[in-house]
C-alpha cells in the first residue's frame, strides 16, 4: 500500500439527473477510501452528474502525483465503460500518459473483482440469517437489455459461481427486459424461501419499485427493504438492496487498483 500512496484515485460513477440515490454508494465508498489514507487524493466523478468526466481530467494538478487509478464503479464492462468514460478522460488505453507526465491507470469495472461473488453470498445470508439454506433459492437479478447484454452476463457468471458453492438449494438470475424474467421467479426457483439480490450499483426506482412490483410484493419504496419476509405466492421473499450499496464494495475499488498496478508494473 505505501507504494501507491503517492498517487490519487478517481472513482467514476454512471450518475443521474432524476435519482439522486444513483451516485451515494460511489460518494460513500471513495469517503471511506479516503479517510483510509491509502492514496495522495481520492475524488468522483459522473456522467450524468457534477462533477464530470470532463472535468475530473483537471483534479489532480500537482506534481507529487505520478499516478491517478481511475476506477470505473460499474457492474460490468459496457458502453460506459469501454467507450464514454475512455473518451471523457482521454485515455489511450490502460495507460496513458499525460503531457505533464502523469500516468492515468485504467482499472476494470468494480463488477468484474471475484470478491463481487463473496460479497453476493454474504449480502444473502445477511438477508435472511435465519432461513436454512437448504430450503432457501437464490436469484440475482440484473436489468438485461437486448441491447446490451453485458449486465446480464455478470449476473449469470455470478449465479453460476455461488450455485458450484452448492451454498444454496438453487441459484438463479433474472432480468427485468430479457428471458428469465424476474416475474417467473417461482418457476426459477423451487425453495420455499427465496431471497433477492439486485445486481445493481445503487438503490433507485429499479430496486425498489420496479423489480418489487415485477415480484409481485405489495410495498415499494425503502419499505420493500424493511418488510422481509414478503408473502407472496406461498413463498417467503427477502428482498436485500442494491449489492453496489455494500460497505465492502470500498475494499473492490481498492483491490482493483492494486489489480491494474501489478499487471501494468508487470508490462
Amino acid at each position: 500500500m505505501a507504494e501507491i500512496s503517492k498517487s490519487a484515485l478517481l472513482v467514476v460513477g454512471h450518475g443521474s439527473t432524476v435519482n439522486a440515490h444513483s451516485s451515494a454508494p460511489t460518494w460513500t465508498h471513495a469517503r471511506k477510501i479516503q479517510r483510509r489514507n491509502i492514496f495522495a487524493e481520492v475524488q468522483c466523478a459522473f456522467w450524468k452528474e457534477e462533477p464530470s468526466l470532463r472535468d475530473a481530467r483537471f483534479f489532480f494538478p500537482d506534481d507529487a502525483i505520478g499516478e491517478v487509478f481511475v476506477v470505473p464503479n460499474f457492474i460490468s464492462e459496457g458502453y460506459f465503460t469501454q467507450t464514454v468514460i475512455p473518451r471523457d478522460l482521454e485515455l489511450e488505453g490502460p495507460i496513458t500518459t499525460r503531457a505533464n507526465g502523469q500516468i492515468w491507470i485504467y482499472c476494470e469495472p468494480v463488477g468484474n473483482n471475484p470478491l463481487v461473488t463473496e460479497l453476493l453470498s454474504a449480502r444473502a445470508r445477511e438477508i435472511a440469517p435465519n432461513a436454512e439454506p437448504t430450503e432457501t433459492s437464490l436469484l440475482i437479478v440484473a436489468h438485461g437489455t437486448e441491447l446490451n447484454d453485458n449486465s446480464a452476463v455478470a449476473a449469470k457468471r455470478e449465479a453460476e459461481r455461488i450455485r458450484a458453492r452448492g451454498e444454496f438449494a438453487t441459484v438463479a438470475n433474472a432480468y427485468m427486459e430479457e428471458p428469465p424474467l424476474i416475474a417467473e421467479w417461482n418457476q426459477l426457483t423451487n425453495a420455499p424461501n427465496v431471497i433477492v439480490v439486485p445486481f445493481f450499483i445503487a438503490d433507485g426506482l429499479h430496486s425498489y419499485e420496479d423489480i418489487p412490483k415485477l415480484l409481485g410484493i405489495e410495498c415499494t419504496g425503502m419499505d420493500v427493504f424493511r418488510k422481509n419476509p414478503h408473502q407472496v405466492r406461498g413463498r417467503s421473499l427477502y428482498y436485500g438492496k442494491a449489492i453496489g450499496t455494500d460497505p465492502r464494495f470500498a475494499d473492490v475499488i481498492i483491490e482493483q487498483t492494486l489489480n491494474a498496478r501489478s499487471v501494468t508494473h508487470a508490462g
